[in-house]
């Protein structure tokens, strides 16, 4: 049986549709690695599989929780063990594919030690002003200052929560990792690129397409719902830029550009991140190439 599969890199290069002609070649199912798929509801905003991709191939993790619940990699590790055996009782390949780095990791290496959540001291510095946190951090943990996404009030939250909880540095705590998992992950998985104006044109084809299909009312209606209140839900890329454009913050043309660079910034973010922490082949796509030459690269026939 062809062993776990590992298909990651950066937003709208191409990694979805890839891995579902993977999984019709090898007999796979796939296993969400979206940390914002799991979410009920962000539908649009995430590029989560259709109803017709869905019914091609089974997947996994994909509205897992609503958007009142929180979710982090410790659940994500628990339920992607739990649909690897279920996928491989049935003689099927479990195919692991997204752009979450974390949740590749704390899966393949297990999870860091840093302690669960503590729901008063979360509550106290979400209401602390966002400067403040980035000052502390800087301070207390000048290494996490310099690495983390200052755009990302949950990342420094969660490091200063850290901080508090242990009094030891974040930075050092995020590299304690328990033991790996028994897949080599080394052997099986890929990180796909694209030239940047290539990628970039993607980003922005997707991001129209987005808008098209309804993004403004999809977030609308999840505000109705509560996505106001889960800090995390609302840090994807796409919401949080039409919320800002529901209260008046920015004209929708403004809007529909921001969602754009912001895209291109965290695709960055994520090319590097996976070249810092990931052992995977790189393979970069050309434009135009065949998806089943893509895929005869991956698994020769």
């Amino acid at each position: 049986m062809t062993p776990a599969l590992f298909i990651a890199g950066p937003t709208a290069v191409g990694k979805s549709e890839i891995a579902l002609r993977l999984a019709e070649r090898v007999g796979g199912e796939l296993i969400s690695t979206d940390s914002m798929q799991v979410y009920r509801g962000l539908d649009i905003g995430t590029a989560k599989p259709t109803p017709a991709e869905r019914a091609r191939i089974p997947h996994h993790l994909l509205d897992v929780c609503d958007l009142s619940a929180p979710f982090d990699a410790a659940q994500f590790v628990r339920r992607a063990r739990q649909a690897v055996a279920e996928i491989q009782a049935r003689g099927r390949v479990p195919i692991f594919c997204g752009g979450t780095g974390l949740y590749f990791k704390a899966f393949v290496s297990g999870l860091g030690e840093a302690p669960a959540t503590d729901s008063a001291l979360r509550a106290a510095l979400e209401a602390a002003p966002f400067e403040s946190l980035l000052h502390e951090l800087r301070e207390r943990d000048p290494a996490a200052y310099e690495k983390i996404d200052k755009q990302n009030p949950r990342r420094v939250i969660r490091a200063v929560e850290v901080i508090r909880l242990t009094g030891r540095k974040f930075s050092e705590q995020r590299a304690e990792w328990k033991t790996p998992a028994a897949l080599p992950i080394e052997k099986n998985s890929y990180c796909f690129t694209r030239p940047p104006a290539d990628l970039h044109a993607r980003i922005n084809a997707r991001v129209d397409a987005m808008f098209s299909r309804g993004l403004v009312e999809e977030t609308r209606a999840l505000l109705e719902r509560g996505l106001a209140l889960n800090p995390t839900a609302l840090q994807a890329i796409g919401y949080r830029q039409v919320a800002e454009y529901l209260r008046g913050e920015h004209s929708l043309e403004e809007t529909v550009e921001l969602v754009k660079i912001r895209t291109r910034q965290f695709a960055k973010r994520q090319l590097t991140w996976f070249r810092r922490h990931g052992n995977m082949k790189w393979i970069e796509l050309k434009t135009g190439e065949p998806l089943e030459d893509i895929v005869k690269r991956l698994i020769p026939a």
